[in-house]
């Protein structure tokens, strides 16, 4: 399944001429709404409610959330997961401060997004809502912009969408509510171009890379966020080059169905997949940021080895590490443009890191499914790994898999697999804990094809479980998988030795919670229990439809995973 992606038709060109208005708060949403964004989530109340309704009115699908927070992080997963930017739209002062970190996620992930908010009047100082948005904003690492005037108001709209959409940015659109109240009127639909011509590398850089890659014995390709559009491309020029691709972890089911393959690259490879990156003697990003989690802290390149980085950003080069090239390029364009140069040069195909041998071993070996696993389970908690492999041959392989943060994360991000890289989405830049859950609905709206399925710990699950209404509402067939240790396990993992009164819980019964919220909730202390799993799922299957499931799994404590040590290492 592959994401609609209008960022090229950018408006309604065909479409019946009609005047928006009567006021900017009309017209702002209507210009959003034919410029081509895809979905809504907020949180109304009378600072947004006018420009809202007009965003409906354009034929935008609005989901209201139960807090601004669940609506900044829907609508980041969205846009990942779709193609298409996402809107958030909320009321001035506190609205905006309650959707501050799933803002700052997504600025910190290069998420095209727009967060249509309010703003107090220029000359409110005395509003309770008056707080300085536009620092707020910048402190994130987000775009500030703003609505001006009634005259300039589809300028201003269509700049913020540009910067949004062509350079891959999260903009906060400030709309102060008497600008936003001011007489307007505009002609629609409106249209412009928002995305500029991918960046085509120059050719000394690809003489370079070209000349790399034919002296590589043993080359590995890790494609990242910037390289999801180009998959086909760099597992072409792998085949070519006999390199070895994997992906890190935003990018996760790129290279899925290849045979020379490795999953993820970092913390959670498993110990083949990080031998054999370890082995290289060129790496190559793709639109990937090569920093301490996808490197392992830069263990995972060896003495030695080149290191060639591929962005369309000048800024993203060498930022983590050094490298022996940089290129300023498209990675489309750029695995197009070498593959050419090498068999204008009358290079044929080469085994490098490719045998048979290496086939083999990647086959039996690189999924952590393969890795043996000794059951910690006990008669009233379950081994996360057990329960996760066995969920794994349960559900659908037509999902699309969200990850919490948390002791936990590594269980759902290595044992269940994924169709594609239209299968996961993961909102870790931030490494907040609590965001799963509304990735997993964002996710559900951008992919509505399959089965939304959700890694969270008890900590995370229910510090967002207001959202969990919204699903149910929404009737979205989600699977939420809770990894219950009644506790902020990576603090007890990490601070060993330590009083933990103030990180853990008394057992609380999250299947009641979630059915008192609508939900189907299931308790999980063995792998007998999961027959409660496929009952809902026989009941999905007949119907099309089913109420979210929330499991409830009690697990065992694994002292302290190993990707938490990863985690840590870069506080």
């Amino acid at each position: 399944m592959t994401p609609g992606n209008r960022a090229d038709s950018i408006g309604r060109d065909n479409a019946e001429r009609r005047v928006y208005g009567p006021t900017v708060a009309d017209v702002v949403g209507r210009a959003l709404a034919d410029l081509g964004a895809g979905h809504v989530f907020g949180v109304v109340g009378s600072g947004n409610f006018v420009m809202t309704e007009a965003l409906r009115q354009g034929g935008m699908p609005f989901t209201a959330t139960r807090h601004e927070g669940g609506a900044a992080t829907m609508a980041d997963a969205y846009s990942r997961m779709s193609g298409r930017v996402g809107v958030v739209s909320l009321h001035q002062g506190c609205g905006l401060t309650n959707a501050m970190t799933g803002i700052g996620e997504a600025a910190k992930s290069r998420t095209p997004m727009i967060v249509l908010t309010a703003d107090s009047p220029a000359a409110a100082l005395r509003s309770n809502f008056r707080i300085d948005q536009e620092a707020l904003v910048r402190s994130v690492g987000a775009v500030s912009d703003r609505v001006y005037s009634a005259q300039t108001a589809v300028a201003d709209v269509t700049r913020a969408f540009r910067t949004a959409a062509g350079q891959r940015r999260t903009v906060v659109l400030n709309v102060a509510i008497d600008i936003a109240a001011a007489a307007c009127s505009a002609t629609g639909p409106i249209a412009a171009a928002v995305t500029p011509a991918p960046v085509r590398p120059d050719g000394d850089s690809m003489a370079r890379f070209a000349e790399l890659l034919r002296g590589a014995h043993k080359p590995v390709f890790v494609a990242g966020r910037g390289g999801r559009a180009a998959g086909p491309a760099i597992a072409e020029l792998a085949r070519i080059c006999g390199a070895l691709v994997a992906t890190s972890a935003v990018a996760n089911g790129l290279f899925n169905g290849d045979e020379f393959a490795l999953g993820i690259s970092g913390g959670f490879a498993s110990p083949v997949t990080a031998e054999l990156i370890a082995g290289a003697d060129l790496i190559v990003g793709w639109g990937c940021a090569l920093n301490d989690w996808t490197t392992r802290h830069g263990r995972l390149i060896s003495p030695g080895t080149r290191i060639v980085q591929i962005d369309d950003d000048m800024a993203a080069l060498g930022v983590h590490r050094p490298v022996d090239l940089g290129v300023l390029g498209d990675c489309r364009q750029t695995a197009d443009d070498v593959l050419t140069a090498i068999r204008e040069s009358g290079t044929e195909a080469v085994t490098g890191y490719r045998t048979a041998e290496v086939a083999a071993l990647i086959a039996k070996s690189s999924r952590w499914q393969d890795v043996p696993v000794a059951d910690t389970s006990t008669g009233d908690r379950i081994d996360p790994r057990a329960l996760t492999i066995a969920l794994d041959e349960i559900l659908p392989a037509e999902r699309i898999v969200s990850i919490d943060s948390g002791n936990f994360m590594g269980y759902p991000a290595t044992h269940l697999s994924v169709p594609d890289e239209f299968g996961f989405c993961f909102t870790q830049a931030f490494q907040s804990i609590g965001l799963g859950l509304h990735t997993a609905i964002g996710a559900a709206f951008a992919q509505p094809g399959r089965l939304p399925v959700l890694g969270a710990g008890d900590g995370g699950f229910l510090m967002a479980v207001a959202e969990l209404e919204t699903a149910v509402r929404a009737e979205i067939p989600l699977v939420a998988i809770v990894y219950n240790d009644s506790a902020y396990g990576a603090e007890v993992h990490h601070f060993t030795t330590a009083d933990h009164t103030t990180v853990t819980f008394p057992e609380t019964d999250i299947a009641a919670i979630a059915a008192g919220f609508g939900a189907t909730g299931v308790t999980v202390r063995s792998l007998g229990d999961l027959a409660a799993v496929r009952e809902w799922l026989d009941r999905y299957r007949q119907n099309g439809k089913a109420r979210p499931l929330v499991i409830d799994a009690k697990i065992t404590s694994d002292g302290g995973a190993w990707w938490l040590a990863e985690a840590f290492a870069g506080h």
